[in-house]
């Protein structure tokens, strides 16, 4: 088996016109190293009032978001989970339209930022972001999508 199984589930009927299982699990694919064989993870693909009340509950932050990353502790035996990935329609929708770029592209972006976000990876300090960051386009790249930070305003 060649990268994590991955749990795709859609939590709003917004995504019912969006390819968005294909699009993450294409996403997953091109950001899973080599050791994250015979390892789990779980994507929900929401809309802005779950994922407010996710990020009240787990970041004291009572707004939507685009995307939050949970990761799972490591466990003790059995196949490892990575943790869980949610992702919300309208706001992704919302910014790929500001940016100008294809849905898709920005979804694939927010996929592989939060799969990064379960393997350890964050943008805390400046350093930290430029690691990240750089490993997001490189895996972009793969999947044919631009460099998703040339569109900030």
């Amino acid at each position: 088996m060649n990268g994590p199984t991955v749990d795709v589930s859609i939590a709003s009927p917004l995504w019912d016109e969006a390819d968005g299982e294909a699009v993450v699990r294409r996403a997953v694919a091109a950001a899973a190293p080599p050791e994250t064989n015979r390892s789990e993870l779980s994507v929900v693909l929401t809309d802005d009032a779950s994922i407010k009340s996710l990020n009240a509950r787990w970041r004291r932050k009572d707004e939507p978001t685009n995307v939050l990353s949970f990761p799972a502790d490591p466990p003790a035996a059995g196949p490892r989970l990575l943790g869980d990935i949610v992702i919300a329609y309208e706001t992704t929708a919302r910014e790929a339209a500001q940016e100008q770029k294809p849905f898709a592209d920005h979804l694939a972006h927010l996929t592989v930022h939060g799969f990064l976000h379960l393997l350890g990876y964050d943008h805390e300090s400046d350093a930290d972001a430029e690691v990240m960051e750089r490993l997001e386009r490189e895996i972009l790249a793969r999947l044919g999508v631009p460099d998703p930070y040339t569109f900030r305003e």
